[in-house]
């Protein structure tokens, strides 16, 4: 049984909230744990299909939930699960004869056969296209679960009581669901993938966290987070209780949580520093009735091509894209030039300093130094803000390179590089030994050796056992 906590930070399960967990207590105090280190870009899409494969985002082709499809300026694609081309281990464990069971793990969606059943995901539109294999499980799941989600919509919003109504029904509509799959279903291998935690995180971190720019004492959601993940451990409690001797428990998560700090404007940097050039400058220091300040997607804006270098994405992670003559319809960048503009682009990104002019430890990644394979169409550089302690915006409107309100709507919290997992075995009970050094790459060939099946020799990652 695979429990995946898309979210879930280490430092609040091992640490700050373990004295409330008992169920993953007992789990990790009888098995082996540790941090799990994420992909880079550390983000649900493609970090669980990474997880899943042992194949690296380049090797995949998948640099993010919104992907360029090819090199021209607007066609973009969303990375649902038809665009995964490798197989994950549900699909080796399917052709090896074992029953699977899946639900909510992230491009899953579409749906496809499986010897066993399927719940999608939550990059799934509506119910309504399909969330089920086979689609005649779909009537059952609804009369179990009427109000069953896939994913809280708008879970950037400033209702918060509304928020984790949202998250709680959710949650308890899934656990219905999982408890019916659990006793009713045939299965070797049993997936699912809660993304409340995210969701809790990215809602509500500023209220739990004292180092949170937002943070007050003893406001009325203080204990929001822990209380959600008390919810899980319960729920998990249920769930474990009818498990037999041989069945191995791993609980991982995709990739932590941390609070954020701001916004880092890219496009506004690069407009003002002579890399993106547009048609007229954009409107600055607009505001509505309420105050708040109009901003200006980079999509509605008018890009000179003709004479810009380079532009950029917004997202927990920056991407920057350079305008390459013989690459891009209207490139500038000559290819001898590449490299140099690339290097110099990346020493003035992370050369930017926080609004008080500190040094915020930003690092800028390119893809063919950290993948084995680059695939599709990658960006030409990844950045983490401050070490993704600030977010990448791609607006224009904010009056300066920074801001502190996300331009998609109220966010608390960026991930961190590090997620986490528990490998319980009733049949080799451990004492709590923590590993360190492991990574989404391990989860795959950890899992086909425990159910007996040769790990493909492609998988890059290693056993979380070995050493």
């Amino acid at each position: 049984m695979v429990i995946g906590l898309d979210c879930a930070a280490p430092e609040l399960v091992f640490g700050q909230f373990k004295d409330d967990l008992p169920t993953l207590r007992r789990l990790y105090e009888g098995g082996v744990y540790g941090e799990l280190e994420s992909c880079i870009p550390a983000i649900t899409v493609p970090a669980w299909s990474v997880m899943m494969s042992s194949k690296d985002p380049g090797t995949l082709g998948i640099y993010g939930f919104r992907n360029r499809r090819d090199y021209t300026y607007d066609n973009m694609f969303i990375a649902t699960g038809e665009y995964v081309k490798e197989p994950r281990v549900w699909n080796i464990l399917s052709d090896a004869g074992k029953r699977v069971v899946l639900v909510g793990v992230p491009q899953t969606f579409p749906t496809q056969p499986i010897n066993g059943v399927m719940l999608s995901c939550f990059l799934t539109p509506t119910l309504e296209n399909g969330f089920t294999w086979p689609q005649s499980l779909a009537d059952k799941v609804l009369e179990l679960a009427p109000r069953y989600q896939v994913d809280v919509k708008n879970f950037r919003t400033p209702d918060k009581d509304w928020l984790l109504q949202q998250i709680w029904d959710m949650t308890e509509m899934r656990f219905e669901v999982l408890n019916y799959l659990q006793e009713s279903e045939p299965w070797d291998f049993f997936m699912w993938v809660e993304i409340g935690i995210d969701r809790m995180h990215h809602g509500m971190w500023s209220f739990m966290d004292p180092r949170h720019r937002r943070y007050e004492p003893g406001n009325k959601y203080e204990n929001a987070i822990r209380e959600y993940y008390k919810l899980i451990d319960a729920q998990l409690a249920r769930m474990l209780s009818r498990i037999d001797d041989n069945t191995v428990v791993l609980v991982v998560s995709d990739h932590g949580g941390k609070k954020m700090d701001g916004g880092i404007c890219i496009n506004e940097w690069l407009w003002r520093n002579g890399y993106l050039a547009l048609q007229e400058a954009p409107p600055e220091d607009q505001f509505d009735a309420e105050g708040r300040r109009i901003l200006t997607p980079f999509t509605k804006v008018e890009v000179d091509w003709e004479k810009t270098i380079a532009w950029g994405a917004g997202g927990y992670y920056g991407r920057v894209f350079l305008n390459v003559e013989g690459r891009e319809p209207h490139g500038v960048v000559k290819r001898e030039d590449y490299e140099r503009v690339r290097d110099e682009l990346a020493e003035r990104l992370k050369a930017i300093p926080g609004p008080n002019g500190e040094d915020i430890g930003t690092q800028v990644f390119k893809p063919q130094e950290i993948y084995q394979r680059v695939r599709g169409v990658a960006p030409d550089l990844i950045i983490y803000w401050g070490n993704l302690d600030w977010r990448s915006v791609g607006s224009f409107g904010h009056g300066g390179i920074y801001t502190f309100e996300n331009d998609t709507g109220p966010d608390d919290a960026n991930h961190a590089t590090n997620g986490l997992f528990i490998l319980y075995d009733p049949r080799q009970p451990q004492s709590g030994r923590e590993i360190k050094g492991r990574q989404l790459m391990d989860v795959a060939p950890t899992l086909l050796d425990l159910m007996g099946i040769r790990v493909p020799p492609d998988m890059q990652g290693r056993h979380l056992l070995g050493e």
